[in-house]
Parts: structure tokens; C-alpha cells; sequence
């Protein structure tokens, strides 16, 4: 009894976030039941019928359209980067040699530069190579910006993995590339979660390259798409509201689902071994 006495103001307290954080998205829900007009002059009161008419208007214009051309992306781009950051992350936590340290602080600078400062080159570069206005052209830089934070949690959690693993196998004749798809890789998956949320996250909501590396609807993404709600002279904010509820359903499923494993990941990548 005194122990949950106790741990009244730690629950207390995750009740008070758990409002504050719940909140917008319950606003953002709500809202998106509202008529354009009915939001104009009660933007903070209940809705009074339920339309659907929001919801209507996304089948109208394509939605889903732009819903799965980022579900294409994201999902191709989070298991590209998982496969090679953790292949790339190997060498760098269990191996010794001279550039390993260079190498991996290489990786860490990568996540200091600004998305903005490479559109450009960018740009260029996927004209040059045909792939302007096509999925494919934005699977690459998704990719590369995606790789440093991947490979440096892949890093930090691998040097927690005991070694004695390894010198066993090593015993026993296996090879470095045994050794990694056998025993390394299945005990990355709190690594993996947390790669997998966190870059699905960036993706989805990546707006400048898909402004940029894109022209058409046929390939452009959510957050191009929510741009079918801004007209010249007003803003249908019951539509955005829409929107944005059935474009936040795969991060917030994904995340309950894999919660625990994230919370593992990023707790075991942040202490050196």
C-alpha cells in the first residue's frame, strides 16, 4: 500500500502529459468531423453533426494516392537504410582497425548537415540520372540523410553486445558474415525499432525534397498532397484536419506496436560498452 501511495504523483504526472501530449491529436480528431463554416465561427466547440464530408473530399481529390506513394517510399527507404547501416555499423563497433574511429565520426558530422544546403547538388544529380519525378529519385536522398543516425545507434548498441558471443562462434568456424546474419543482426531488434520509427517518422513528414525532386501527382506524398487544401483566398482546415488523422494512423499504430523495443534501443544505444 505504501508503495503505490508512492507512485500516486509519478502516475499523477504521466496523466498530466499524457493530456498535454493527447490533446492536439484529439482537437486534430474532432475537428475533422466539422463543416468548413462550422469551424469558422466554433473552432473550439463540439461538432454538432459529424459530417463526413472531409472525409468525402479526400477520395475526391486522391489521397490515398499520395498516402501510398509515401507508404512506398518510407518503407523501401527504412529497410535499404536497417540493411546497410547495420552491415556498415559492424566493422565500426566489433572490429579494430586504424580509420575506425575517423570512419565513425564521419558518420556523426553527417548528422550536422542541413537537408537545405544539398538540394542543389541534389537536384542535379537525380535529373542527371533520369529519376526526377519518380519514386525511385527520392528512395536515394531519403537514404542518405537517413544512414548517420541509423549507423550511429547501430554502433553504440552493437558495443553493448557481449563478446564472448562472438569468440564462441569465432571457436567454432564462423565467419565474420555468419557470424553477423546469425548472431549479431537477431539481437538488433530494439536497434531496429528504433532505426524503423525514427527514419519512417523523418520520411513520412518530408516535405523539401518531395517539393523538390517531384512536379507530378502521381508521385508526389502526403505532405505535397495537403497542399490540395490551401486555396487562393482561404484555407479548408476541417480537410487538413482529415488529413492529417488518416496520414498520423501508421506512425501512431507502428509505435504502440513497437514501443517497448524503441524505449530498449535508444536506452542500450546512449551507454558505451
Amino acid at each position: 500500500m505504501t508503495k503505490l501511495v508512492k507512485k500516486i504523483p509519478l502516475y499523477l504526472l504521466a496523466i498530466l502529459i499524457l493530456v498535454i501530449t493527447g490533446l492536439p491529436f484529439f482537437i486534430m480528431f474532432l475537428t475533422s468531423f466539422k463543416g468548413q463554416m462550422e469551424f469558422m465561427t466554433s473552432p473550439w466547440s463540439w461538432p454538432e453533426n459529424f459530417s463526413l464530408d472531409s472525409y468525402k473530399l479526400l477520395i475526391e481529390l486522391e489521397f490515398f494516392g499520395y498516402f501510398w506513394n509515401s507508404m512506398i517510399v518510407s518503407v523501401i527507404s527504412v529497410v535499404i537504410v536497417i540493411f546497410i547501416a547495420a552491415m556498415a555499423s559492424y566493422p565500426l563497433a566489433r572490429l579494430t582497425f586504424r580509420l575506425n574511429r575517423p570512419i565513425f565520426i564521419i558518420f556523426m558530422v553527417g548528422m550536422m548537415i542541413p537537408i537545405h544546403t544539398t538540394l542543389v547538388p541534389i537536384f542535379t544529380l537525380t535529373n542527371d540520372l533520369g529519376l526526377y519525378d519518380s519514386l525511385l529519385g527520392l528512395v536515394g536522398p531519403y537514404i542518405a540523410f537517413a544512414l548517420p543516425i541509423s549507423v550511429v545507434i547501430f554502433t553504440q548498441f552493437m558495443r553493448d553486445i557481449p563478446k564472448e558471443l562472438e569468440e564462441s562462434a569465432k571457436i567454432d568456424g564462423c565467419s565474420h558474415i555468419r557470424l553477423f546474419w546469425n548472431i549479431i543482426f537477431p539481437l538488433l531488434t530494439p536497434a531496429v525499432a528504433t532505426v524503423s520509427i525514427y527514419n519512417f517518422i523523418q520520411i513520412w513528414n518530408e516535405f523539401i525534397f518531395a517539393l523538390t525532386l517531384t512536379s507530378s501527382s502521381q508521385t508526389a506524398t502526403l505532405p505535397i498532397g495537403l497542399r490540395e487544401f490551401y486555396g487562393e483566398f482561404s484555407v479548408n482546415i476541417p480537410g487538413i484536419m482529415a488529413a492529417l488523422t488518416l496520414g498520423s494512423l501508421p506512425l501512431l499504430l507502428v509505435y504502440f506496436v513497437a514501443q517497448e523495443k524503441i524505449v530498449a534501443g535508444l536506452a542500450a544505444g546512449s551507454v558505451k560498452g
